[in-house]
């Protein structure tokens, strides 16, 4: 039996998602842009497509961008966002996923000084001092993750969102722009971007069973956005370039059966996960599970934990010898040499943030691939403990 089990790196394309794919591929070869029928049919493709993510987002359509993924969405919110007004700090978290850190990185580089929020032991953002950070700092744009790809943990973002509102009003000035990325929650836990108290939010369709290369941006009507690449005025000429129209089609259709489907997978894969780990405790003495409790709120589809005296990399290929498929942190960063930045963030130590493993399930888990996991796990350390 093969198992996948990295579902936050992706998750396989949906059936319905890949039908219309080649649907749309086959019957509609025409440019977006162009006049003629080929073109017409092609941008009321495009529109169909923006209707259907405004409708399960319950936001205007005027306010989406269709970019070609969640790291070009956010690159386009954050630089977007600071190029739009004069330089000014930005704040984030030390657990964001790098798309975020470096790109935040790359605007320190440019004027915008940069500040890290800390966050704690379940990988949650610390926000006592944000306030302080925006009244001394100049801060005009925060970022903060819906959820945690590594750990699961969900940021308060109402909250934060209440943290911007008081200190703007404290300044007698205007709130600093809310970002969030909220790739890894869309589809996995309820998404009310009004409730949230957000301005920009950014999302990625193979993550819900889409096709990957694209990516949803939505920013609030008035929110101010300058384009970082230029050319033809595509979506609003905040990201040129020709549309990918079957793969916009049918990341729109994975997005809206996702949305639709959001409480039956975080019942599926809750109660799964909950599962899983009573199996792999017993199997596996010593093993940490770590971030949100599993009684707290969280990603319902994973488990990380921490193998003591293992490399996290080389468990994930000697289980994939094995047939799991699994992750020792980002898969954007899965080449990287270093440890999980997002456990050192929470106060492990080196060789501990090395020891993470991942675990993120799908629709389509079942209980017995569960079962063989645990079993599987139970199997590798007997034999390693043997040699």
């Amino acid at each position: 039996m093969r198992v996948y089990l990295d579902h936050n790196a992706t998750s396989p394309l949906r059936p319905e998602a890949r039908a219309l794919w080649l649907e749309v591929s086959d019957a509609l070869g025409g440019n977006p842009s162009s006049l003629h029928l080929s073109g017409r049919r092609a941008r009321a493709a495009v529109d169909l497509a923006r209707e259907r993510v405004a409708r399960a987002l319950n936001v205007s359509e005027d306010e989406l961008v269709f970019t070609a993924g969640g790291t070009e969405a956010i690159n386009l919110a954050l630089q977007g966002v600071a190029a739009a007004g004069e330089p000014r700090g930005l704040v984030t978290t030390a657990a964001e996923h790098s798309a975020v850190l470096e790109t935040s990185r790359a605007l320190e580089l440019r004027g915008h000084p940069l500040h890290l929020l800390d966050v704690d032991r379940r990988g949650r953002p610390v926000l006592a001092g944000l306030a302080g950070l925006l009244e001394s700092q100049g801060v005009g744009l925060v970022s903060v993750m819906a959820a945690n790809n590594e750990v699961g943990s969900l940021a308060d973002l109402p909250a934060v969102a209440a943290i911007l509102a008081d200190a703007a009003r404290a300044a007698g000035g205007r709130r600093a722009v809310f970002h969030t990325d909220a790739v890894q929650a869309l589809g996995r836990i309820p998404v009310d971007l009004a409730a949230w108290g957000v301005d920009v939010a950014c999302f990625s369709a193979h993550k819900v069973g889409g096709p990957r290369g694209v990516g949803v941006l939505w920013r609030r009507a008035g929110t101010s956005l300058a384009p970082t690449v230029y050319g033809g005025g595509q979506e609003s000429a905040l990201r040129p370039g020709t549309e990918d129209v079957a793969g916009i089609a049918a990341a729109a259709l994975a997005i809206e059966l996702a949305v639709a489907e959001q409480a039956e997978f975080e019942e599926h894969t809750s109660a799964l996960v909950e599962l899983l780990w009573r199996d792999v405790e017993r199997a596996l003495p010593g093993v940490q599970r770590i971030g949100p409790g599993l009684d707290e709120r969280r990603l319902p589809n994973t488990l990380a934990l921490l193998v003591p005296g293992t490399d996290g990399k080389v468990l994930v290929t000697r289980l994939d010898l094995e047939g799991l498929e699994v992750s020792a942190g980002s898969a954007c960063a899965s080449g990287a040499i270093e440890p999980s930045h997002v456990l050192r963030a929470m106060g492990y130590d080196e060789d501990e943030a090395r020891s993470g493993l991942r675990l993120s399930l799908g629709k389509n888990t079942s209980r017995e691939e569960c079962k063989h996991v645990a079993r599987l796990l139970k199997k590798l350390f007997a034999s390693s403990r043997a040699t």
